[in-house]
């Protein structure tokens, strides 16, 4: 239908109100699972430490009838530590930003420092698990401090690819050549775990290796693919959330930030995240017509005993 002549149309109108929603939409990830299933610990210096200790090797045992008692001297316990990492957000917001009336959000400093917040949380979480990184060695003042993230600590119940090995105790593995997640891999790694006395509860992996993971004949059907669950339910099962091992049930848990070539194999039991300072704000003096705040945390990694946990390292 043709537009009547002098018609006033919205084109030509002044004046219109905006039409904003007071709503930010933002999906931004903030789940940090590895942090959230972990414990909490106080450390009260730079290098917070830890000890360990191991049974000896179960080995044949007789005596003689009457034998002399020769006394063995028992190993001492070994002493491990890692570094207090310093992380940080900062944020510098204006007067007038926080006077003028805004949509979504009623004080801009406030909304600025609650995404401050959430990064931060993020920034740790790949600091554990999304960086392959050696503790920092205290060297001089000017040293910036850097914790061991998890793949410098777990290197017992693994499975490498061809040249990857790892020294442990904060230093950062070396990693091998890139192969195809499989059951088998993850397999000799849980059973490596057992043998040294673990209790997997976890299965931690990278969103791509957890669609990988439930493709495996074990999990997903003789042919490793998708099938009803239920005529009656008419769902398609697409992905697997626990799985049964001959050690017991797992739970598998995708995690956006770490590493997509690292499958973990946890005990949340015997790892945790130590803080020497907890998240704290602090004001910054500013000499602009405005106001700057900081948010920090001073933390670092705490793997109690590495032969609790496993990796299947260098993933494609």
């Amino acid at each position: 239908m043709a537009q009547p002549t002098g018609v006033f149309v919205t084109f030509s109108a002044k004046g219109l109100r905006e039409d904003l929603e007071n709503v930010i939409y933002d999906i931004s990830p903030t789940d940090t699972p590895f942090m959230s299933m972990g414990g909490r610990e106080d450390a009260v210096a730079v290098n917070h430490e830890w000890q360990t200790d191991s049974l000896a090797d179960a080995a044949d045992n007789f005596a003689e009838e009457g034998s002399t008692l020769a006394a063995a001297e028992p190993t001492a316990t070994s002493r491990l530590g890692n570094i207090c990492q310093i992380s940080l957000k900062t944020t510098l917001v204006s007067g007038t930003l926080d006077a003028v009336s805004k949509a979504g959000r009623k004080e801009e400093l406030a909304y600025q420092m609650s995404k401050r917040a959430k990064e931060l949380k993020r920034d740790m979480e790949r600091a554990y698990v999304g960086v392959n990184q050696t503790k920092t060695a205290m060297a001089a003042d000017t040293t910036v401090r850097k914790l061991g993230s998890l793949t410098s600590w777990v290197a017992t119940n693994v499975s490498a690819g061809s040249g990857g090995s790892g020294a442990g105790n904060g230093t950062a593995r070396t990693d091998g050549t890139p192969r195809t997640f499989t059951e088998s891999l993850l397999k000799a790694s849980i059973l490596s775990a057992f043998d040294e006395g673990a209790d997997i509860k976890y299965l931690m992996m990278a969103p791509s290796q957890k669609q990988t993971f439930s493709s495996f004949v074990g999990v997903g059907g003789a042919s490793g693919v998708s099938n009803f669950n239920d005529i009656g339910d008419q769902r398609i099962i697409g992905g697997m959330d626990v799985y049964v091992s001959d050690f017991g049930e797992m739970a598998v848990v995708p995690n956006r930030f770490q590493r997509s070539r690292d499958v973990w194999l946890l005990d949340p039991e015997y790892y945790a995240i130590a803080y020497l300072r907890p998240f704290f704000q602090r004001e910054v003096a500013s000499t602009s017509d405005g106001e700057q705040r900081a948010i920090i945390a001073e933390h670092t990694l705490v793997v109690k005993n590495e032969k609790a946990l496993g990796a299947v390292y260098d993933l494609s």
